[in-house]
């Protein structure tokens, strides 16, 4: 059991000083006295919540890398909070603290995201080995991404929505193949919401009560993809302080997302293909399999075909994973989805910044259906939380738009009218600024008052345009 120590600790390797403070939520006063005082003379700087909603507000204050979570509070459950921890700071580390009674909760948070759990009563080495590799994890990979449980509220407004046809066959397409066991394979390009295409199968499934674990194959080190994917036992490998439960075995009775399949490394490949075969996991270290029920969902923005042909890709897991197949359209090819999409968004992110915002104006949606939009979905939610976080007010106007709309616009050929016939004749003699007025004017005339066109010939941002327009119009004398 824990007695407060009455001299530092010979585990003070803590960064004494450190921006961002070790949070600890305990409900029982005494212990969190107790893990206080140990945590303080091991040379960690300490914030200390009772119950859940001080310990939220804590959180979001103080921004801390390693929480320290009793998973019985008084307000709330445990669980609960330390998803939306995670949900806010996804790379937080939690270590969960239960009592023997309440275990299974701590596997079911290790699920979930927690780094680790420790059982009430707590040795003092452990308790600071725990912490300890906690800051070496931070300092080690400070970005790594972890596998994070998401649930059906994590679908963001405006994410996942259209009612073109493109859009239409892809509903269709989810509604069909929820029902079934099958492996869905979803290509298209970055930004097009492949995540959220596979989460909306996992919500239509039998299987959506059950876990929805995200894994992202292309942003974890190549060392570590392995263990996030089959788990590991403490001792395994160098580093390995403590039993890991891989992300195949934590989505047991739901779904496993592989997003970026086809940066898996072969040797995982293989284990991949062998996982599909047999439905086992063997963590790394472990000498006998384990049984999972597990759906597999997987994405990648690459052309799956082309990277078996280059060799990239194993050609019996291809034939193994893409059995259902289906596409993301990219955003220039829905149409007026990118007005429903913008103003969903815009509607939201207003919510959440105190905004006035409730629609795009008609010359904004005329640029927003010229663009590209080579970012998709993404591109577009990135626009309007820019919007919604600088200006206010009740429509989106252009100059209200980033400035690098102006080369996101689609290329397309510019077929002028007859010229207005403006010579420089005409321009002599007049002040710069209405000089200014006439060609900008013209140019509008000549394009058929097209903003992003002129802007495009006259090597401006379009932005730039809107705004002398709109300064024009005010400066007109009313009658």
């Amino acid at each position: 059991m824990i007695t407060p120590p009455t001299a530092p600790s010979v585990h003070g390797r803590a960064k004494v000083g450190s921006s961002a403070p070790i949070l600890l939520i305990e409900d029982t006063i005494s212990l969190q006295m107790v893990y206080r005082t140990i945590l303080i003379n091991a040379g960690h700087r300490v914030v200390c919540a009772a119950t859940a909603a001080e310990g939220l507000a804590l959180f979001n204050s103080e921004k801390p890398s390693i929480v320290l979570l009793d998973l019985t509070l008084p307000d709330r459950d445990g669980l609960d909070l330390m998803q939306d921890m995670l949900a806010r700071q996804p790379n937080v580390i939690v270590i969960v603290i239960t009592a023997n009674g309440t275990i299974n909760k701590a596997v079911e948070a290790m699920r979930a995201g927690a780094h680790e759990f420790l059982v009430k009563p707590i040795e003092e080495g452990r308790f600071l080995s725990s912490i300890d590799n906690a800051l070496r994890d931070t300092e080690a990979a400070p970005i790594q991404p972890r596998t994070i449980m998401r649930q059906p509220s994590d679908l963001p407004d405006g994410a996942f929505i259209g009612s073109s046809a493109a859009m239409a066959q892809v509903h269709a397409k989810i509604g069909s193949v929820a029902q079934s066991m099958a492996t869905v394979f979803i290509t298209g390009e970055s930004g097009t919401g492949k995540e959220l295409c596979a989460l909306a199968v996992h919500q239509k499934s039998p299987r959506k009560q059950g876990p929805f674990i995200a894994l992202n194959c292309g942003a974890i080190p190549a060392d570590l993809l392995e263990s996030e994917v089959f788990g590991h036992l403490k001792g395994s490998f160098t580093g390995a302080v403590s039993d890991k439960l891989g992300a195949a075995a934590a989505a047991d009775g739901g779904t496993l997302f592989l997003d970026e399949v086809c940066e898996m490394l072969p040797a995982l490949q293989t284990k991949l293909l062998r996982f599909l075969q047999t439905s086992t996991v063997q963590p790394v270290g472990a000498t006998r399999p384990r049984k999972v029920n597990v759906r597999i969902i997987c994405a990648t923005n690459r052309d799956p075909a082309e990277a078996v042909r280059r060799g990239e890709f194993r050609e019996d897991l291809y034939y193994r994973l893409y059995v259902i197949p289906i596409h993301m359209p990219p955003l220039r090819d829905r149409g007026d989805d990118v007005i429903e999409i913008a103003e969903t968004a815009l509607q939201r992110f207003a919510n959440e910044e105190g905004r006035s915002f409730t629609s795009l104006s008609p010359q904004v949606r005329s640029m927003f259906r010229e663009m590209t939009w080579p970012g998709n979905v993404r591109q577009v939610l990135n626009v309007m939380r820019n919007v919604a976080v600088l200006y206010d007010g009740t429509e989106v106007q252009p100059y209200m738009l980033p400035d690098d709309i102006a080369a996101r616009t689609n290329a397309l050929p510019i077929q002028p009218k007859a010229e207005t016939g403006v010579g420089l004749t005409e321009l002599m003699g007049l002040p710069l600024a209405e000089v200014e007025r006439r060609i900008i004017e013209a140019t509008l005339e000549l394009y058929s008052g097209s903003v992003p066109r002129a802007a495009r010939v006259l090597d401006v941002s379009p932005s730039t345009l809107y705004r002398k327009l709109e300064q024009w119009a005010k400066a007109e004398p009313t009658n």
